[in-house]
Parts: structure tokens; C-alpha cells; sequence
């Protein structure tokens, strides 16, 4: 990733702003989904939530082939990716001081449609991976019609920035005497217990085991 572009650079908040690819590439891997954005034909914005997955310094994302997003990615067009992890509410003493601690990743570039086989297998078990760790070692890949049904997209982390939020909340000097209790509630994605399908099947480690990084056991 090179330096800031006019679109990366952090302008609100510049002090918050992180242009590290370690950083990039942390925050992504740590987000369990992303939300893909393009200009359509007319003019008309559209977004979908996703699930990606991060190889080297490519971004994978994939959807429906019937998907009106992922069709018209498809044709080499400009799109937006971001993905967001809320780490705390920040309660102040002011409704306007309120905010929350998070980590963001904007990713802007050119989507390329995935077509390689091998690519597309390496990607499809990077995904699984992504989702829970050592599941890709247990299940099928996708066959020639669920690949037929699926379009993956790769954009490269060349144009990408990172917007990190932590600490407590930076109430104004005149508010400082009030009586509000003011500070952090942290938030994290936490699994719960396993909840099997109702076919008898021995419970595996890496899903009984399983957390979100950040999460709590």
C-alpha cells in the first residue's frame, strides 16, 4: 500500500487515521463481514453486506452470481469496501460527546472476477477459514454447480486506509463537574454454544473451541 490517496486520507479526525497495511490487514482479518459499494448505471448508489476473506494483499469478497451487485462488479467496475469492528460505547457527559471506539478499513480499487479454478478453491477455503479457523479441513468444497452459483470478486489493498477510535470520552471543561456518570462500555463479538443441525454427530475441537478474536469465551 502506497501513501494516502485524496480518497484514504483521513480529514476528520486525522490523528485517528492509520495508513500501516499491518493495520489493514488486522482489522480485516478480525471483521467477520464487509459491505461492498458501487455507483450503478444512472447513478444510483448500492451496498451489500458480504463475507471476505484476506489473501497476502488481496481482498476477497464473494456473493450470488444472480446478485445485481456482483454481476455488475464483474465488468471491472470501480467499487468501495469497508469493514467496521465495534470495540466500545463511549458514554459522555453531552449527548454530542457520545461516540464509539472502533476499527474501520476502507478499501477502494477495481474488482476482479475470480475465474481460475485453482484461485477460486484456494479462496473458497480461505473464506471457510476466515469464518472458523480449521473448518475448511473437515468439509466439502464447493462443486462445479455451487461455483457456477457463486461469483468472487479480488481487490487489491493498494488504495486502503484504517480509522481507529479508542480511549475514553473528551467531554467539554464545562461539563466535567456534572454529575453523569461518563466512560466506556466495551463490546465484543462473543460465540455462544454450539447448537447442532439434530443429526447425531461428535461435536469437532475447532468448533467446540471456537472464538472470534476479541471475543469472549
Amino acid at each position: 500500500m502506497d501513501a494516502p490517496t485524496p480518497r484514504t486520507q483521513i480529514r476528520r479526525h486525522p490523528e485517528r487515521g492509520a495508513y500501516d497495511l499491518e493495520v489493514v490487514r488486522a482489522i480485516l482479518d478480525e471483521a467477520l463481514i464487509c459491505h461492498l459499494a458501487y455507483v450503478a448505471d444512472g447513478g444510483s448508489p448500492r451496498v451489500i453486506p458480504t463475507i471476505h476473506t484476506r489473501i497476502d494483499d488481496t481482498l476477497y469478497l464473494h456473493g450470488s452470481a444472480a446478485s445485481r451487485t456482483m454481476r455488475a462488479a464483474t465488468a471491472g467496475l470501480e467499487v468501495a469496501v469497508v469493514a467496521t469492528i465495534v470495540d466500545g460505547l463511549v458514554l459522555a457527559r453531552s449527548a454530542a460527546k457520545h461516540s464509539m471506539n472502533y476499527r474501520s478499513v476502507v478499501v477502494y480499487g477495481i474488482a476482479r472476477q475470480v475465474t481460475d479454478p485453482g484461485e477460486r478453491l484456494e479462496v473458497a477455503r480461505s473464506i471457510v477459514e476466515h469464518v472458523v479457523p480449521g473448518r475448511s479441513e473437515h468439509v466439502r468444497m464447493p462443486n462445479d454447480s455451487e461455483n457456477r452459483e457463486t461469483t468472487m470478486l479480488a481487490v487489491t489493498l493498494t488504495e486502503a486506509s484504517a480509522k481507529i477510535r479508542t480511549g475514553p470520552p473528551i467531554d467539554d471543561e464545562g461539563d466535567l463537574a456534572s454529575a453523569v456518570w461518563a466512560g466506556v462500555v466495551p463490546v465484543s463479538l462473543a460465540t455462544g454454544v454450539p447448537e447442532p443441525d439434530g443429526e447425531p454427530r461428535d461435536l469437532p475441537e475447532h468448533v467446540a473451541t471456537y472464538r472470534r478474536p476479541g471475543g469472549t469465551p
